[in-house]
């Protein structure tokens, strides 16, 4: 079958498990500087963002066990979320104005990465300070572990957060993607 005709047939699927209200996560996938990206939404927003290093697949089957096992490749719903990475990436875009289902996300972690759009673009904040500003300054480790668990990388900006000592610390999409993500921000 030629590919326009599967594209079409995928195109109807997605629209009729829209309308019928059976889309619970829509994804698709989006190049970029920093790799392939995989993006998935549920109607209240966009739920994930995942690099390739995270294995997509096992992303997507997370959400399924997670959220609904009603998954499908729906890019319509990702259209704004690709175009904002897009202008990102292009350095015409500082801020992300998406709506976000941060559903995957509970107690200090959901607080910690409510806090990290605070941290302006260009701009970088310590592991101790973002603790500090939640509230918890003893709290540094938990920070960590909050920005490593991350559903939302790059549109949740934890790859702002260094350790005390100016160095990168972990990242989740690792160190080169953080450094260039940094660097993006930096020539801005």
């Amino acid at each position: 079958m030629p590919e326009t005709v599967l594209r079409g047939l995928h195109r109807r699927l997605e629209e009729g498990a829209a309308r019928a209200g059976l889309l619970d996560v829509a994804f698709t996938t989006v190049s970029t500087p920093v790799g392939v990206l995989l993006l998935a939404a549920t109607e209240e927003g966009l739920v994930r963002v995942a690099y390739a290093r995270e294995d997509h697949e096992a992303v997507l089957q997370d959400l399924a066990r997670r959220i609904s096992p009603r998954v499908l490749r729906a890019p319509a719903r990702l259209a704004p979320a690709v175009r904002q990475l897009e202008e990102y990436f292009a350095g015409t875009r500082t801020r992300f104005d998406l709506p976000l289902d941060r559903s995957l996300s509970h107690g200090f972690r959901r607080l910690v990465q409510e806090h990290l759009p605070e941290i302006g673009y260009g701009r970088t904040e310590s592991y101790g300070a973002v603790a500090r500003s939640v509230g918890r300054p003893q709290a540094v480790r938990a920070v960590g572990t909050a920005c490593a668990t991350n559903p939302l990388p790059v549109v949740v900006p934890c790859h702002r957060v260094l350790r005390g000592d100016g160095g990168l610390g972990g990242y989740v999409g690792g160190l080169e993607a953080k450094a260039a993500l940094l660097e993006l921000e930096a020539a801005a």
